[in-house]
């Protein structure tokens, strides 16, 4: 969540120089650096119900799940970002010891107010630049509601929503689960 932003350039060395000795996460965008503000209790109990059913799908692959301590570098665009999922099959993710991946496979941003509309627009087009990228996954925190976005074999970016009693499917990591097991014990939703 973006809550500040400086008004001189960086470099996206001295950003990680600054970042790994930073008591605060905060995301990199073409020089200029965002604080981010923590999350309520919906969000953090998406995230992790969401990470958990994906470990679990994926333990036995080379594949690593990744949570929101961990960065994505979308190096076209000139950005860090820190997902709230990230999942990696790409070897030179899973045998390096960075503070960063650069080829996730499948995205996830758990929907806030205040950061909607950039993870709709400026945020879902930076990550298009990421040439391993098949998925990105919106998810509403106050209603049952999962968007996906999915790229098809023309090279397009196509949408599928899942809301209350649909099966979510990820197919980049051949993944599905009742919508419901994602949004367990989120206050304020009904099952």
């Amino acid at each position: 969540m973006f809550v500040s932003k400086n008004n001189f350039y960086i470099s996206p060395e001295e950003y990680l120089e600054g970042e790994r000795v930073s008591p605060i996460k905060h995301e990199y965008r073409r020089g200029h650096v965002y604080a981010m503000t923590g999350a309520k209790k919906p969000h953090i109990v998406i995230s992790v119900n969401l990470a958990s059913l994906l470990n679990n799908h994926l333990r036995e692959s080379s594949c690593l799940v990744l949570s929101s301590d961990i960065k994505v570098r979308l190096e076209e665009a000139n950005c860090y970002y820190y997902p709230d999922v990230a999942v990696t099959c790409d070897e030179r993710d899973t045998s390096t010891t960075e503070d960063f991946i650069l080829y996730p496979s499948l995205v996830v941003e758990v929907l806030s107010p205040s950061t909607a509309a950039f993870d709709r627009g400026d945020k879902f087009v930076d990550y298009q630049t990421a040439s391993s990228l098949q998925e990105y996954v919106l998810i509403t925190q106050s209603e049952i509601k999962i968007e996906c976005f999915r790229l098809n074999a023309e090279g397009n970016w196509v949408s599928q929503t899942y809301r209350q009693g649909d099966e979510l499917e990820l197919m980049s990591i051949d993944f599905r689960c009742p919508i419901a097991q994602v949004y367990q014990k989120v206050p304020g939703i009904i099952l």
